[in-house]
């Protein structure tokens, strides 16, 4: 896309990047081809995310320039680049209103074939008119090379596609917005995976501001969103920070490879589609914010615990069932509409229902995969939810292996000064026994489950009477939480479930163990150098890989 043009949702207006401030109205922003006013316009994604050695990667894409070079590079502690597709023509075409739900439907702008000498990873495409360096004038896209064959001194990193698209608003509708129904103001339960990812999904500038701020509001401030005000002056994806390859998986990737670890690449789609990916593994980590899994990727990390392997989550917010149809390239999600607009719920399969894990429709807590819950959640350390907490976990069990060497004891905080604790955090129903926590028992939960360390959370928002224009999350998530997961919303329980908790917990499986930091913002640790952060990453990668 060709900044600073953006089209405003519910509008047939052009916003332009570089006002001072985003207006009060403007709640929703996204990218779409105009295709006019002379600006030069260029757009793709690729047929699949995930490919093996051999396979033909299309490379589907519109452009307003005659002709356009391809780049091709894998990211990793330094980026490597494998290949460049030089004066490739192209064409324009219109984009259906649709592309959000139904794909975009463009030509295949070229093709190539995955290099059976190509390492397993991320591969970052990115398409410009030829003979034009400026960056705002080229398109952004990636895919995964999945490894040929397991190789159990390297470690498996998961990633969390599923999360991506359902955060990703190019076309102007997500599972959270949209533009496509009567009214045009509804989140879509439909997605397709057949279109670019919004801008900030793939790359983003080394200042861009995570969902956290770095440092905690004054006291008595106005409720603030940063980050998305970063995103309006600048031309981002209003979900940048919520989601995506450059804001999570990225960081620990770059990490690992810096400090000796090996790492093989694959996706959540082939942990549906391909479970046999994880055999051969002895360790799978999943990184940043996995809000969002079918049924058979819980079952295929299950499967894979039970029979001896290890599973390393460092990430947040386990909350929603999706489908995958169309050979994976849509996502269906019908969220808080499940019970009103899911068809599966009435038919042979209702668990497959994609609602809230805890729902009665689906009846599978997420504890019985990671040991938390996104529901006992959810949210900490911005805008109007506990934003001036410690910003880190609050230690319980510093004998636990995984905190050795951490320097940490009893009441010390992990991760503090580097602000882990959020922007969504998974918990359990808890109790303290002579100053520890212990989780409250529950029929899926793992008898040998730890709480090696806690925080608090909110389900809504603070300052109702204060600035009630300015709240983002305000309350809709706790009345949602009460009503389909406790079948009440009545104030009692409403306040109940607002008072959430963030975990790290330790247990074992079968043959196998999880270590779970119920965090999205952990990748925030090693991205500042947070030494104990990092030395708790490193004991348990150590552990589980057997190093």
């Amino acid at each position: 896309m060709s900044l600073p043009l953006m089209r405003h949702a519910h509008r047939d207006t052009i916003v332009v990047r570089g006002d001072a401030d985003r207006p009060v109205h403007a709640r929703q922003w996204y990218e779409f081809p105009l295709g006019g006013g002379g600006a030069t316009e260029t757009w793709c994604y690729t047929d699949r995310l995930s490919y093996a050695a051999g396979d033909d990667v299309a490379v589907h894409g519109i452009s307003t320039a005659d002709r356009v070079d391809i780049g091709i590079v894998r990211c990793g502690k330094a980026c490597a680049g494998i290949d460049t597709l030089a004066g490739v023509p192209a064409r324009w075409e219109k984009t259906p209103a649709d592309a959000s739900v139904n794909g975009c439907r463009w030509p295949v702008l070229a093709g190539f074939t995955v290099d059976p000498r190509w390492l397993s990873g991320v591969y970052l495409l990115t398409v410009r008119p030829s003979g034009q360096p400026d960056d705002r004038q080229c398109a952004r896209y990636l895919f995964v090379v999945r490894p040929r064959e397991p190789d159990p001194g390297r470690l498996l990193l998961i990633t969390a596609d599923s999360t991506w698209h359902a955060y990703n608003d190019w076309g102007g509708s997500n599972h959270y917005e949209g533009i496509v129904d009567p009214l045009g103001d509804r989140f879509s339960p439909r997605l397709s995976r057949l279109r670019p990812f919004a801008r900030g999904f793939v790359a983003l500038p080394e200042d861009a501001p995570r969902t956290l701020p770095h440092r905690p509001p004054a006291i008595g401030a106005p409720v603030s969103y940063d980050h998305m005000d970063w995103a309006w002056r600048n031309g981002y994806s209003k979900k940048y920070a919520s989601a995506g390859w450059a804001s999570y998986e990225r960081h620990f990737l770059q990490w690992a490879e810096r400090r000796g670890y090996g790492v093989d690449v694959a996706t959540q789609s082939d942990l549906h589609y391909r479970p046999e990916v994880l055999s051969g593994y002895r360790c799978a980590v999943i990184v940043g914010h996995d809000e969002y899994w079918s049924w058979e990727m819980r079952d295929t990390v299950e499967d894979f615990v039970v029979c001896g392997g290890c599973v390393a989550r460092f990430a947040g917010n386990f909350f929603w069932q999706v489908r995958l149809e169309n050979d994976g390239q849509t996502q269906i999600c019908h969220k808080y509409r499940v019970r009103e607009d899911d068809p599966v719920r009435n038919g042979p399969s209702p668990h497959l229902a994609t609602g809230q894990w805890e729902s009665p429709e689906v009846d599978r807590p997420g504890h019985g995969t990671f040991g938390l819950d996104g529901s006992r959640g959810v949210y900490a350390g911005w805008g109007g939810l506990a934003p001036r907490g410690p910003g880190g976990f609050t230690v319980f069990r510093p004998e636990h292996w995984a905190l050795a060497g951490s320097g940490l004891g009893y009441g010390d905080v992990l991760g503090g000064q580097s602000r882990i604790f959020g922007y969504e955090v998974d918990g359990l129903d808890y109790r303290f026994e002579d100053g520890l926590p212990y989780p409250v028992p529950a029929a899926t939960l793992p008898g040998d489950l730890e709480i090696l360390a806690m925080g608090f959370a909110r389900l809504r928002e603070d300052g109702f009477g204060e600035h009630p224009d300015m709240l983002f999350v305000g309350d809709a998530d706790a009345r949602f939480v009460a009503g389909h997961v406790h079948g009440s919303r009545d104030p009692y329980t409403v306040a109940r479930v607002d008072r959430g908790s963030g975990m790290v917990v330790s247990f074992s499986r079968g043959r196998g163990e999880v270590f779970n930091a119920g965090t999205t913002e952990w990748v925030a640790g090693l991205l500042r150098r947070d030494r104990s952060v990092e030395r708790v990453t490193r004991n348990v990668l150590d552990r589980f890989m057997d190093r």
